[in-house]
């Protein structure tokens, strides 16, 4: 049966021999340095020394003894701590043996369970006439030019060139601009500037209220309301290139070596496929983790849980600055975004235990050649040569955290070789 905690504790006594002995160097090597008043340095007599220095001689032998008997301790009952002990309960007195309690987590024992016969379920992915069409309009989308009308009024998918004023509902300073450009029923307008606008003739001029939600993203607008005079300048149209032999070229591209509409078709078919294989393999693997977290039971170190919720918050705040986004200016609270990491972190340390345990039982190891093609790869990316970046993170001692990384990954890999996956319908809750 699994134990509720990976907490241990042990309480300790060295002998009182073994103590005076350590007292009576640490007081020794001590008198030949200390500076006591009246005497010379190294003169002082060790039993004054003793008196004089007892709080620090204390600290000495505590720091030389616990390390040296505790070690002896986790070796005789084989515990493999995976936090640093934390000791306390310590009675030190002359004379008599020092006792002390050590608390530290350890990994968990358990069982592994049936891992080599797996069934996952994965989405179906359809990469068929239907996604080619829709992969070459989002080409054409991206292609598209917005041109003036003329003899028309706005309508939503147009592009509107306006002069707008603004006077703050409740007085404060006004705003003003000229030439933006607002594209009428698109998800970033404003749906008072589209309602408005649409059927807005050029040169016409429009006068409306607008409220800003509280988490607009302009600070300075958000949660205020705006009365606004908008004048029409020009009115543009979307125009979208013919999906034709020119566009598949431009498309392409001078490397692209392709010519004609049906090659680009082809090309994007087969970029699906890959993306196809890609997201169902990922899909696999995150759910062979799930599925082998859910078999087994068994507790984790709560100081891994705790570095697995840092990391899960470190993550976030890269994901916003990679966006642009200050994560102080965001309205998040931080706090409660960590602790709502909890149970997720639980099931990623647990998911990690289990890779390691099941890399031991099948032989799974990692190579000096599969670090090196990491190691490439990785400088690769950041345009640091490969033999820098193996000195820069062997100093950082981040080398064996690459290693048990790939470890994972091929431990993983070789899961998913075995396991049985089977394609569904993809569930639209």
């Amino acid at each position: 049966m699994a134990e509720a905690t990976c907490k241990r504790e042990i309480e300790l006594a060295i002998p009182a021999e073994n103590v005076q002995k350590a007292t009576e160097k640490v007081a020794r090597d001590l008198a030949r340095v200390a500076r006591v008043p009246g005497f010379r340095p190294g003169k002082a007599p060790v039993a004054l020394i003793r008196r004089r220095f007892a709080e620090d001689i204390q600290g000495e032998v505590l720091q030389s003894l616990v390390p040296e008997y505790l070690g002896k301790a986790l070796d005789e009952k084989k515990l493999v701590p995976v936090t640093r002990p934390e000791v306390d309960k310590v009675e030190f007195k002359d004379g008599e043996p020092l006792k002390f309690r050590a608390v530290f987590e350890v990994l968990p024992e358990f069982e592994l369970g049936d891992y080599k016969n797996l069934t996952v379920h994965v989405d179906e992915m359809e990469t068929g006439d239907a996604q080619v069409d829709k992969a070459i309009e989002e080409l054409r989308e991206r292609a598209a030019v917005y041109v003036p009308v003329e003899g028309r009024a706005a309508q939503k998918g147009d592009s509107v060139s306006i002069k707008l004023m603004g006077a703050p509902v409740g007085g404060g300073e006004p705003v003003q601009a000229e030439n933006i450009m607002v594209h009428l029923g698109a998800e970033e307008t404003l749906a008072s500037f589209t309602e408005n606008l649409t059927a807005a003739n050029a040169g016409e001029t429009k006068r409306f209220r607008t409220e800003y939600p509280a988490d607009y993203p302009d600070q300075k607008l958000a949660g205020k309301a705006y009365d606004y005079t908008v004048e029409v300048l020009v009115i543009k149209e979307k125009k979208l290139p013919d999906a034709n032999d020119e566009f598949a070229k431009e498309v392409a591209g001078e490397k692209g070596r392709i010519s004609t509409i049906e090659e680009l078709r082809k090309k994007l078919r087969e970029n699906l496929e890959s993306a196809r294989e890609q997201k169902q393999k990922s899909q696999a693997h995150e759910r062979i983790l799930d599925e082998l977290v859910k078999q087994h039971d068994f507790p984790v170190p709560e100081a891994l849980v705790e570095s697995q919720m840092d990391t899960r918050l470190e993550r976030a705040v890269r994901s916003l600055a990679a966006q642009g986004v200050d994560p102080r200016a965001v309205n998040v609270d931080w706090v409660a975004m960590r602790r709502r990491q909890h149970d997720r972190a639980v099931a990623d340390v647990k998911a990690e235990l289990l890779l390691d345990r099941i890399a031991e039982a099948e032989k799974i190891d990692v190579s000096d050649e599969d670090v090196d093609k990491e190691l490439a790869a990785l400088a690769e990316g950041s345009g640091e040569s490969a033999t820098s970046l193996r000195a820069r993170l062997t100093k950082q001692n981040a080398l064996d955290r690459i290693k048990s990384k790939l470890r994972s990954d091929k431990t993983l890999d070789w899961l998913y070789r075995t396991a049985r996956i089977e394609t569904s319908a993809k569930d639209e809750k």
